[in-house]
């Protein structure tokens, strides 16, 4: 008995567990009902939602545009954000931030900051020197980091989507590009921490392509493998990626459609806006030449001109795409002189002729990464809008041979319905069609360590190491643990970039430090003297690379392992709860987790790239972390890892810990065997078997960031706190602009209707005097004082105004209302008068209403119509200025009152079931058979049948309203006549008058 309660607790435990993880997904669908994706471009970004009801939809913005600018401009007491920022980059160029994305991750000598200065030369940037990066310098009071630039884009994104989901949205995908590292990574989570947004998944635009494009062919996709290359230009860089699509099979949904990254190339400067700068620069060369002779100053000097130009630059690009040639104009250019010139197509290539040059580059190096060759490649598909241009669609179908590129994909919206369609696939609030996504890890990280090494007997010397954490094109997200075994002391080691020889020396410096991280473990030492008489399986290190890509030590550990004896019942007991406990709390990824990501790899051992010729016992593990050590020392160990993971089920569980002692019999009975003696049965029963227990001992670590400082806690929260009261400017701003525009709106208003005929119906000449004359003045203080009130004067003076216009606007509004509502009166009057008239018609036998009913319904009627004429004729008497005495709400609250009443007396006649009553005088009623009893159903015979005749007993009186006794028809007849056929009961007919009336 006691085994079978031991055995019930662990069901009981798992009852509960199930039911308060469904309790906590409930309340977290509660809060994630809508998710959205941000297509984050460096011109432009394209906004997506999933919500109930809307799969997949592209936000609108306030100018019902499908693509908004990343622009924002800045003021001391306003912001402007989309496409009304990008009209006051004419008018203040220097409060207007475009391109920022470029200076994420950036410290000041990084050339792409001078390359930043140099295209917009009328920003400001100022220096942090504790972070050793740039910041916007608007003006003395006034200056924002890039990441603060983009929290507010990101937050102005999010109101757009709630405005558009109609319901609010704190859960979000943001597409990065592919060659971000982890500076930029960590700069774009942090702006949107900024923002009070929760990052899902930092995706990169490329996987986000080529997921849509998989999403929306996976019947094409099968068990044969498909190559298709993406070609990505846009605004600020290049990206060519080669995507492999093939179903493979799952644990979880088995086969499925899956897209891995295979290679990937990349320009961090070839874009469009290199084209618009070329052409901007030419345009105001032909601008200077024309003014040459006139002592003119350079253009080029006159942000807003630079800034017109550039605007027209970015037209004719478009325009020259699809026609040989184009005037370019701009009117007032500067000095008020216009601006007039014709460009060609074929000046524009020329202009571009290296850029074009580099456009079969990142073909090769995705080639190159993925080791593969064209002839496997069976179509590149264009994505950007700078694929448009016709020069860039020449050289790139010349370079990979081709007769064809693909243009059959969105080249706009497909990053951004990819990333939403994975923010589905990551909420808890949605169930998509799995498609599992392996992305591809661009730069190579590995760990970096110094050791003493005893080389020669006496003689000692250091020994560097490297060990690849996570290769180059290896798949992420996965976590990784290595193993350090000679170590019994506090050491340091280091966490750099691999080898980075497919960059350029362009790119090196362009990508910044090569050092990610420098960690110190302390507490090392006092491990080992904690744990004197275990033995040290090494001090492990954590790692995991998320789904965003960014690299995060989780924990390091000291693990020890002894030989300790239990009894089985003991570890059978405690096995059984442990395996419980960890399988409902701690037991795998489930499947709506794991389907759109990378699979799990199992645990295996990786071959060091560097130092591969140490020792045995010299070498640092390093293996995929497939398991977790337990830290519970009171619990028996996890299995050994070439015997899989603990059970999964508590049945397995318990039938393994049950018969665990007996699986040691065979081992045993062998070494008695081979001794000659056999054991008796006792001594085994009392030998205790030997196990392994697993001792782990957490290890401090200090992290010293190498390549970008992230922003202190501090720091951050104040930046949170800066956007969070420049939002709330924005809208104290906006809700005085709508309080001023309905005070303005209501004088207009009121002031045309003093001259409507309705209105001077019901008004005298004083009264509007009066009105009109506090609408004056009201118009001329708004328009004197209006500017520097705030949103509370304005909206008193409207409460105002409104108090002395009641009155008028209260007789005129019931005017309207009367005709309406009296006819509705009248009409509810004739119909209740005619039901009660046909209700007193009705057979005093077949009556259902009682007199006491019929009198109230009837003293209700004559009360309304009373009271109708009376008010009627009482206002008639009274002059149109005065408040009227008829009201519309009285009439509602009479009708009401009517109605109710003959509601009830409707649902009354229609629940009622008719009264049975004899036909004829002299009928008798069937009797029931002999060996009925009372609660026996009762049967009509049909015709033709016969039954004993049996004396009617007199029907029981019953109250009004009340359901009979017996409501079962009778049927009578003489004795021994043939039974009528029954009729329908009478009682039925003013039943169904009723239900007419």
């Amino acid at each position: 008995m006691a085994a079978t309660v031991r055995r019930q607790r662990p069901k009981r435990l798992d009852r509960w567990a199930v039911m308060a993880v469904l309790l906590a997904n409930l309340l977290a669908l509660s809060d994630t009902l809508a998710v959205m994706s941000v297509d984050l471009g460096s011109e432009s970004m394209k906004v997506a939602i999933v919500k109930p009801g809307v799969p997949m939809e592209i936000v609108l913005n306030k100018e019902s545009r499908r693509k908004t600018p990343v622009t924002v401009t800045l003021k001391e007491n306003e912001r402007f954000f989309g496409d009304s920022a990008a009209s006051m980059a004419i008018k203040n160029p220097k409060a207007t931030l475009r391109y920022f994305q470029h200076l994420l991750g950036k410290q000041e000598g990084n050339p792409h900051v001078a390359l930043y200065r140099a295209r917009f030369p009328e920003h400001e940037l100022g220096f942090d020197p504790q972070r050793q990066t740039v910041h916007f310098q608007i003006s003395p009071q006034l200056q924002f980091s890039p990441e603060e630039v983009l929290g507010m884009v990101l937050n102005y994104s999010r109101s757009l989507a709630e405005d558009f989901a109609e319901q609010p949205i704190k859960d979000a995908v943001i597409t990065v590009p592919a060659f971000f590292n982890q500076a930029e990574r960590r700069a774009v989570l942090q702006a949107a921490r900024m923002a009070g947004l929760k990052v899902l998944q930092l995706i990169n635009d490329n996987t986000a392509t080529a997921l849509s494009y998989g999403v929306f062919r996976r019947k094409d996709i099968n068990t044969t493998a498909q190559n298709v290359m993406f070609y990505d230009m846009g605004s600020g860089s290049t990206v060519c990626t080669i995507v492999t699509y093939q179903t493979v099979k799952t644990k979880e949904a088995g086969m499925q459609p899956q897209l891995q990254i295979r290679g990937v190339g990349f320009d961090r400067t070839l874009g469009g806006l290199e084209m618009e700068l070329r052409l901007r620069e030419h345009l105001a060369k032909l601008f200077n030449e024309q003014r040459k002779g006139q002592r003119a100053k350079d253009v080029r000097e006159n942000p807003r001109a630079m800034a017109k130009l550039l605007r027209e630059a970015n037209r004719l690009k478009t325009v020259l795409s699809a026609n040989a040639d184009h005037m370019a104009q701009i009117e007032g250019l500067m000095d008020d002189v216009d601006f007039k010139a014709k460009v060609t197509r074929a000046e524009f290539e020329e202009l571009c002729a290296d850029l074009f040059e580099r456009v079969p580059g990142p073909v090769q190096q995705a080639l190159q990464s993925a080791e593969m060759n064209l002839d496997e490649i069976e179509q590149v598909i264009l994505v950007g809008g700078a694929t448009r241009v016709p020069k860039v669609q020449e050289v790139l179908l010349k370079a990979v041979g081709k007769e064809e590129l693909g243009k059959n994909i969105n080249a706009d919206e497909a990053a951004a319905m990819g990333a939403v369609y994975q923010a589905a696939a990551l909420s808890k609030a949605f169930k998509v069609k799995p498609f599992v996504v392996r992305d591809a890890v661009i730069y190579p990280i590995l760990v970096e360590f110094t050791r003493e090494v005893e080389e020669e007997p006496g003689v000692r010397s250091l020994k560097h190491n490297k060990r690849v954490l996570f290769s180059r094109m290896g798949p992420y997200p996965q976590r990784k643990v290595i193993t350090f075994n000679r170590y019994n002391h506090d050491f340091d080691f280091h966490i750099n970039y691999g080898d980075l020889g497919f960059l350029g020396p362009e790119d090196l410096r362009v990508f910044g430090s090569q050092n990610l991280t420098t960690v110190k473990l302390k507490g090392v030492g006092e491990s080992f003297k904690k744990y004197p008489d275990h033995e040290s399986k090494g001090i492990k290190a954590h790692f995991n690379l998320d789904e965003s890509g960014v690299l995060s030590l989780i924990r390091v550990e000291s693990v020890f392992e002894t030989l300790v004896e239990d009894s089985p019942e003991e570890e059978s007991t405690l096995t059984k709860l442990g395996n419980t406990i960890s399988s409902l709390f701690g037991g795998g990824a489930t499947a709506d987790t794991k389907e759109n990501g990378t699979d799990t790899i199992q645990e295996e051992e990786e071959s060091p790239a560097e130092g591969s010729k140490d020792e045995p016992g010299e070498q640092a593990e390093l293996k995929e972390e497939a398991e977790a050590p337990v830290e519970d020392t009171s619990q028996p160990p996890l299995a050994e890892p070439k015997e899989d993971a603990a059970p999964e089920e508590e049945k397995a569980a318990e039938k393994e810990n049950e018969e665990k002692s007996e699986a040691q019999k065979p081992s045993e009975k062998k070494e008695a065997g081979s001794a000659g003696v056999p054991p008796a049965p006792e001594e085994e029963k009392k030998q205790k078997p030997a196990r392994k227990q697993r001792m782990v001992e957490e290890i401090g670590v200090e992290l010293l960031v190498l390549d970008l400082p992230d922003l202190p806690e501090e720091a951050l929260a104040r930046s949170a706190q800066k956007l969070q009261d420049l939002t709330f400017r924005d809208l104290e701003k906006q809700e005085r602009e709508k309080a001023a525009n309905s005070l303005e709106a209501f004088i207009f208003e009121t002031q045309d209707k003093l001259y409507q005929p309705e209105y001077q119906e019901v008004s005298t000449e004083e009264q509007r005097e009066e009105i009109s004359g506090k609408l004056s003045a009201a118009s001329t203080w708004l328009e004197d004082e209006g500017f520097g009130a705030t949103t509370v004067m304005l909206k008193e003076k409207l409460t105002e105004l409104r108090k002395l216009c009641y009155g008028l606007f209260f007789r005129v509004e019931e005017r309207k209302k009367w005709p309406e509502r009296l006819s509705a009166l009248d009409n509810l009057l004739n119909h209740s008068s005619m039901f009660l008239k046909g209700a007193r018609l009705i057979p005093e036998m077949d009556q259902i209403f009682t007199e006491v009913e019929m009198t109230t319904l009837e003293k209700v009627i004559n009360e309304t119509w009373a009271w109708k004429n009376a008010t009627v004729a009482e206002q008639a008497k009274l002059p149109a200025t005065e408040k009227p005495v008829l009201l519309s709400k009285d009439i509602e609250a009479k009708m009401m009152a009517l109605d109710r009443e003959v509601q009830y007396l409707l649902n009354k006649a229609k629940f009622t079931k008719p009264r049975p009553r004899p036909k004829d005088k002299n009928g008798t009623r069937a009797e029931p058979p002999l060996n009925a009893s009372d609660q026996a159903e009762k049967v009509i015979p049909p015709p033709g049948h016969t039954e004993d005749a049996k004396p009617i007993s007199e029907p029981e009186k019953e109250t009004p309203g009340s359901e009979p006794a017996d409501a079962e028809p009778l049927e009578l007849g003489g004795p021994g006549a043939e039974p009528e056929q029954k009729e329908q009961p009478t009682g039925q007919k003013p039943t169904l008058k009723n239900d007419e009336l």
